[in-house]
């Protein structure tokens, strides 16, 4: 079957959906896409290819410390096979005292200094818009990162389209993305309690934590650096199995630059640092 049938076999509401989010492709006509390997910018980057032709899409991810490098390989792995060009962007947040501060601002200066090169980007190539997969759900959270993209211009076919995160898995299951299932993921340094400064460091003993975790066969994990403590987010049906290994894990993580390894009972949940910012004695935006 062609994309398009397969897009023609959806749930109707579903289907009608797809189709807003290919009408704001269309009214753009060249685009490029803010792009990650993620479940959602993927299927922005598909529904992109379909829409308006390759020629018409370029594909660019930025590139630094802050993005684990598996994510980075995936990236390039599913542009080839989607058969975009793929621009990579070296960024400079970690050259911003601003952004090293951590403050829960964060977010929103990262996105400048990732974002606006892409943006740099569109207006040489000729692209009427830069867009990205944020979705219907984010709006529902702390993300200051979202007010520096609409600052900067970026388009978001999803959220006009009203899709959430089960919508796009749906349909990337549907359009046979490889996708579909991924597990969420953010940038390193969201496994940094705001406050506590950002370092290379800390972001390579992230990484490598969790590269670790998942190399035992935790695909959804986050490793949160309270160092000298890693404090291990997994899903609540793994619990039991991580119990289980437990000595393994502890030296694997402690092997990455920990000292101690805590496995915490709430289980994964995205954005758990922002808690911290309802909390009476949570940190403050300064």
């Amino acid at each position: 079957m062609t994309v398009a049938e397969l897009l023609d076999a959806l749930d109707p509401a579903l289907r009608r959906k797809v189709q807003l989010a290919q009408g704001c492709l269309k009214r753009l006509r060249r685009v490029v896409v803010a792009f990650s390997g993620g479940v959602d910018s993927t299927l922005v980057l598909a529904l992109a290819v379909e829409t308006l032709g390759k020629g018409n899409v370029v594909a660019t991810m930025g590139i630094s410390a802050i993005h684990p490098r598996r994510e980075c390989q995936a990236g390039r792995e599913i542009a080839g096979q989607l058969g975009v060009e793929l621009v990579e962007l070296e960024t400079t947040e970690l050259t911003d005292p601003q952004f090293l501060a951590n403050s829960p601002q964060r977010c929103y200066i990262c996105k400048r200094h990732v974002m606006g090169p892409m943006v740099e980007l569109a207006g040489r190539r000729g692209c009427a818009a830069v867009v990205s997969g944020t979705n219907a759900d984010d709006l529902g959270d702390f993300r200051p990162g979202i007010q520096a993209a609409q600052e900067l211009g970026i388009v978001n076919p999803l959220i006009e389209a009203g899709m959430t995160k089960d919508d796009i898995r749906a349909v990337s299951k549907a359009l046979g993305l490889v996708t579909w299932d991924k597990p969420s993921m953010a940038c390193l340094a969201t496994r940094v309690p705001y406050g506590q400064p950002l370092t290379t460091e800390a972001l390579g003993r992230i990484e490598q934590a969790e590269d670790a975790l998942r190399d035992m066969g935790f695909a959804t994990c986050r490793v949160r650096d309270h160092f000298p403590v890693a404090r291990i987010e997994l899903e609540p049906n793994q619990l039991s199995k991580a119990l289980r290994m437990r000595q393994r894990i502890t030296e694997r993580i402690k092997a990455t630059g920990y000292t101690f390894v805590a496995l915490d009972l709430g289980g994964f949940r995205s954005g758990s640092m922002n808690e911290a910012l309802s909390s009476p004695s949570g940190p403050k935006d300064s």
